[in-house]
């Protein structure tokens, strides 16, 4: 059986999706178990074997390689996991234990290298600009992640930081980050970021959704989404002016406000060098599951 197997790697829980590799929008079997990540690195990489075995059983298939969807980066030079919210992970030399492990050739990427990937191979990609050579994909939520992918394959750059949009320098008054820097996007447009903007004009604590309702009524709330027009403008500009990608694709939870497609992108085109810009924008078309598609799509 010619397959792709991914396995994405999330903070509660490790799913695995098998792929049909002559029809990747076929998924053959889906399954997931707990992380437990307060047990320990040890424990994940046990978790992860057990799923792969659950699999191979129910599927009656092993897999020849396995790709990865990871919660950091794996250093090209020290060949060790950074950048992980699953802190467990960090500083672990994660691809070769997970080669001794399982036996398989494995490829790890970051999850929004993974989300960009799923979205040009799977989903937006082929729905919407499906000759596009350059799609970069963003994950807009509780944090902020970018990806690139040219011309069907994951550019994670010299030193593996390739897309980290999320940590590009963007307004001095998104305060210090845990990266170690000030003012990233993540700390300007994420959705903490912005109820936390709210809080501190208005003395009140509200979730987005709340603000975003509240924006014709409350000065506060219009003057935290106008900071957010604002600064996803200045931001896409940033992707546009550097990689003028054919398309850019948004994930996460703050993806699914309306009105960055059009005011958000109408801030964007201002701030874009070229007389009429033409910025295609778009809301992704898998949702979770572009992490686990993601990764099988690695080897694709």
């Amino acid at each position: 059986m010619n397959t792709l197997w991914g396995i994405d790697l999330g903070g509660t829980k490790i799913e695995c999706a098998v792929l049909d590799a002559a029809d990747i929008k076929k998924v053959l079997i889906r399954r997931r178990i707990p992380t437990e990540a307060d047990r320990g690195y040890e424990h994940i990489l046990s978790q992860i074997e057990k799923l792969v075995g659950q699999v191979i059983e129910e599927l009656g298939d092993k897999p020849e390689k396995i790709g990865f969807a990871t919660p950091g980066t794996l250093d090209p030079v020290t060949q060790t996991m950074r950048g992980c919210n699953t802190v467990a992970m960090n500083g672990q030399p994660m691809k070769k234990d997970l080669e001794a492990r399982l036996g398989v050739r494995c490829e790890l990427a970051n999850d929004a290298n993974c989300f960009a990937l799923a979205e040009a191979l799977m989903g937006a990609g082929p729905a919407v600009a499906p000759d596009a050579q350059v799609i970069f994909g963003v994950i807009l939520g509780t944090g902020v992640g970018g990806g690139v992918v040219i011309n069907g394959k994951v550019w994670g750059g010299r030193q593996g930081i390739g897309g980290e949009w999320g940590h590009i320098f963007l307004d001095e008054t998104g305060g210090p980050c845990y990266c170690g820097n000030t003012g990233c996007v993540e700390k300007v447009i994420a959705g903490p970021a912005l109820q936390a903007w709210y809080e501190k004009l208005s003395g009140e604590k509200r979730s987005l959704a709340e603000i975003i309702e509240r924006r014709n009524t409350d000065p506060h709330a219009a003057a935290t989404i106008e900071r957010l027009l604002d600064q996803f403008g200045k931001a896409i500009s940033i992707i546009t002016n550097l990689l003028d990608p054919d398309l850019i694709v948004l994930g996460g939870g703050v993806s699914n406000v309306d009105f960055l497609y059009t005011e958000g992108l109408e801030r964007a085109q201002k701030h874009v060098f070229t007389p009429k810009p033409d910025i295609l924008v778009v809301r992704n078309v898998l949702g979770d599951s572009a992490g686990v598609f993601g990764a099988a799509l690695l080897f694709a």
